[in-house]
Formats: structure tokens, C-alpha cells, sequence
């Protein structure tokens, strides 16, 4: 409020300073009249005292810019002093919040959460790895058992067994083993389909 009051006395002495400056402009061009006219009738004296008064007259009117030059380098040393004391303020707000903030945060609490946070993203990643490791050991046992039964499909294909037909009529396990007298399915013996299956690994 202070630097905005004599801001405001500042312009006012500015205006009142030109205003003097072209009062002072205007006597002078009379001046310099009257000096003509004088010296157009001869009287030297009264030139002498209108030249006199005419020097006096420019002087002062080069006072009037150096006193204004004067005011306006007040004015913005004022409006330097307002900025300084603004950033001055800011800083000092700014210093206070920056106080508060680490009164709250404590280094040590702030160390310790960040290892927590590594350690349990590195036992995540971990985790992850694993997984990953047996899904991919489950699919690809469950690649190599298809594969595996295509191979045994396309070799039941070339003697001549049919899974859905024949080899269903196969006596299984659990009814013990096939008598002599068992009846056939088919031109082959459950002994040759038996030895087939053994050249092929298959219990």
C-alpha cells in the first residue's frame, strides 16, 4: 500500500512537471518575440534584458527534464523494491511449506518403503518367472503327448486298425487275459496288435 501511495505522488509530480515544462516552452517563444521585435527597433538595452531572462528561462526548462528524468528513475526503483518484496514473500512462503514438508517426510521411512517396494517387485518378478516357466512346461508336455498319439494313430492307421471300430472290441486289462478260444476282431490277432503296440512304446 506504502509503494502503491508513492507511485501515485510520483505520476502526480510527473504531470505537474510537464505542465511547468510547457508553461516554460510557451514564455519562451514569447520571449524570443518580444526579442525580435526589440531588435527590429533598435533597442539594444532591452534585448540585453529579454536575452537575459530567455537564458535563465532555458535553464530552467533543463531542469525540468532532469527532475523528471529524477522522478522516473524513483518510479522504477519503487516498482523494483514491489518485485523484490513480492519474491521476497514468495520465497518465504515457500521456505515455510518446504519446512512443513520435511518435518513430515522422514528419510529413513522414505529408504525403507522404497526397499520394500524393490524387494516385493523383484519377488513378483520372480513369481511371474515361475509361472510362466511351468505353463510353458505343461504346454509343451501336452504338445509332445499329441504328438506322440498322432504318431501311434498313423501307425494303427497302416496295419489296418480302426481306434473307433476294432480296437474298441479289444478285451482290456481288467477282463484278464484273451483265451484261445476268444473270437477275433479282424484278419489280425490281438497278439500281433499287442506286439505293435509294444514296438511303439505303448503300455
Amino acid at each position: 500500500d506504502i509503494i502503491k501511495e508513492q507511485n501515485r505522488e510520483l505520476r502526480g509530480t510527473q504531470r505537474a512537471i510537464s505542465r511547468d515544462r510547457a508553461a516554460l516552452e510557451k514564455q519562451e517563444k514569447q520571449l524570443e518575440l518580444e526579442i525580435k521585435k526589440m531588435a527590429k527597433t533598435g533597442n539594444k538595452e532591452a534585448c540585453k534584458v529579454l536575452a537575459k531572462q530567455l537564458v535563465q528561462l532555458r535553464k530552467q526548462k533543463n531542469r525540468t527534464y532532469a527532475v523528471s528524468s529524477k522522478v522516473t528513475s524513483m518510479s522504477t526503483q519503487t516498482k523494483v523494491m514491489n518485485s523484490q518484496m513480492k519474491m521476497a514473500g514468495a520465497m518465504s512462503a515457500t521456505a515455510k511449506t518446504m519446512q512443513a514438508v520435511n518435518k513430515k517426510m522422514d528419510p529413513q521411512k522414505t529408504l525403507q518403503t522404497m526397499q520394500n517396494f524393490q524387494k516385493e517387485n523383484m519377488k513378483m518378478e520372480m513369481t511371474e518367472e515361475m509361472i510362466n516357466d511351468t505353463l510353458d512346461d505343461i504346454f509343451d508336455a501336452s504338445d509332445e503327448e499329441e504328438e506322440s498319439q498322432d504318431i501311434v494313430n498313423q501307425v494303427l492307421d497302416e496295419i489296418g486298425i480302426e481306434i473307433s471300430g476294432k480296437m474298441a472290441k479289444a478285451p482290456s486289462a481288467a477282463r484278464g487275459l484273451p483265451s484261445a478260444s476268444a473270437s477275433t476282431a479282424g484278419t489280425i490277432s490281438d497278439e500281433e496288435i499287442e506286439r505293435q503296440l509294444k514296438a511303439l512304446g505303448v503300455d
